[in-house]
Parts: structure tokens; sequence; C-alpha cells
């Protein structure tokens, strides 16, 4: 988290939503839900929409991180 203290809210969900999408491993829960081609199918499709929801959301927060965080980009 480049050592920075939580400089907003919008900051502190970025940070959230990176490490959600960098630490949690979903391969039990697939194990589970997944039991045969449709469903490990239907499983992909659904944990690629949610990273894509998460991506989004973390897309229209780079504007609002500190000037001095890496992932920092001005609004277009």
């Amino acid at each position: 988290m480049n050592g920075k203290r939580a400089a907003s809210v919008t900051h502190v969900e970025y940070e959230i939503l990176k490490h959600v999408t960098e630490k949690i491993n979903l391969r039990e829960l697939r194990s589970v839900m997944a039991t045969d081609k449709v469903t490990e199918d239907r499983f992909d499709k659904g944990a690629a929409n949610v990273v894509g929801l998460i991506q989004n959301m973390m897309s229209r927060r780079v504007h609002k991180l500190p000037k001095t965080h890496v992932r920092y980009e001005a609004k277009k």
C-alpha cells in the first residue's frame, strides 16, 4: 500500500478493492460450486464479472488517490 496513511475515504476504498483482488483466493469456493463443465463455466464467468466490477470501481477512484500514489492518474 505504498506505506502511506489513509489520505481519504476514497483512498481506503481503492486499497480495500485492490487487496480483495490480490489476496482473496477463490479456489476453495470454486471447488465447491463448480462440479462439472457447465458449473465451471458459470463460476468462471461469474468470477470474471465480479473482477470486472471491482476493476471498474478502482478505475473510478484513481483520480482521487493522493498524487504521490503510484496508481494516481489525473481526471480525464
